[in-house]
Parts: C-alpha cells; structure tokens; sequence
C-alpha cells in the first residue's frame, strides 16, 4: 500500500528534503519535473529517452550504481541527451534496514560511478534519493552535507503489480500540478505499466502547456 501523493505529514516529518519545487518559483510558467529511478536499463530506459525527446522533455535520473557498472553505454547516452544525473545507492539499499556507515559507503560507491562518466549533468548541488524513499534521519544528515535530497509529489505506482496501467496513468494525472516531483521507474518490474503511462501522460500535459525540466 502507498499514496500516490506525497502528504503533509511526510513533509513535515523530513522537511529537509524536497518534495516540489514551489509555484512561487516558478512565475507564470506551468513546470512538471519527471524523474526516473532504478536504471539506466537497456531497452527500458532507451523508451524513456525516445518519448522524452519526442516531447522535447528534460528528466532527472536516479541512477543506482550497479547499472551503471553493467551498462555504461546506456549511461552515457543519458548524459548525452542532456538530462540530470542522481545517486540511487549502488545497491538500492533500504535506509531504514541498514547500518549507516555501510549505507553511506554504498552511497560513495555508487557516487564513484557516476563521477567516472563525462559531462554527467548533476545541477548546483548533486542529487540523491533514498530507495523506497526510506532513509534514517542520521544517514539524511550526513548525506545531505554534499548532496539535495529528493523526494516526490507524486509517485505513479508504476512498479506496483496490481494497478493496471490505465490506473498508473489516472492516478499519475489526477495528483500532478504545477511544481510535482513526479517518479516513473526505469525497471523491468516497472516497464508493463510504465511503457502505457509514460507517452500518454507526457502527451496530455505537453496539450496542457506544461514543460518538464530537469532538477538543475
């Protein structure tokens, strides 16, 4: 069970951490900020790349590091298409579940990784988001020395086995405005309903007048 909205108590229990970006900084623009986790993946991340460029989209990637390791090219040709780069762990660790000088090393790990790939897009500050948006306050505190933590407005439950695709998409549009950190994934677990989600939500709000940037 989970929200596809992120809610005031979450905020409020971590509000060191970025949920949305507020509308106040947006002005009169309409922003939606895509962003992607558990790749870089062959064929399933390569979907998300061509429907982004379809749209003349920008998207944040949270990158774990052992797909790195595996499929460097798919890495680069990411980074060569101009989105953000973020650290998603090396192993996709839950924070809660573990000790935290194992948890920051995998971090620093993962870190190495993305740093041995040229011209990665990382924005002012560097990027991270805990897996399963799990993280202990302690592990936050010292990650967040060097790095801006990344939550969500929105989650679309693309991995979730038992909401059909039409669902993912509905709950996805229902729950986004102006401002969302929204989180697709980049998995195999995820790709079924990904895959129907992604294009048709990019579709209608690309009608709507909105424009998805990166977390620069």
């Amino acid at each position: 069970m989970f929200l596809h909205k992120s809610n005031f108590l979450f905020r409020a229990i971590y509000p060191e951490m970025t949920w949305r970006i507020p509308k106040s900084n947006l002005g009169e623009s309409k922003v939606i900020y895509l962003t992607f986790d558990d790749g870089p993946i062959p064929e399933v991340t390569e979907f998300v790349l061509d429907n982004l460029k379809q749209f003349e989209a920008k998207a944040s990637f949270f990158c774990i590091g052992d797909n790195i390791y595996k499929h460097p090219t798919i890495m680069d040709k990411v980074i060569a298409e101009g989105h953000l780069i973020g650290n998603h762990t090396f192993n996709h660790l839950r924070g809660w579940k573990t000790e935290n000088e194992l948890y920051h090393e995998n971090f620093i790990k993962c870190e190495t990784w993305i740093n041995q790939h040229q011209g990665a897009i990382r924005g002012q500050k560097p990027k991270f988001r805990p897996p399963h948006g799990r993280i202990k306050k302690s592990q936050a505190a010292q990650i967040s020395a060097t790095h801006e933590i990344i939550m969500w407005d929105v989650l679309t439950g693309d991995f979730s086995q038992n909401l059909s695709p039409e669902t993912v998409l509905q709950k996805s549009i229902k729950y986004t405005d102006s401002g969302s950190i929204v989180v697709f994934h980049d998995s195999i677990k995820a790709n079924k309903n990904m895959t129907y989600a992604l294009p048709r939500y990019l579709a209608h709000f690309k009608e709507k007048g909105y424009e998805f940037r990166s977390l620069a």
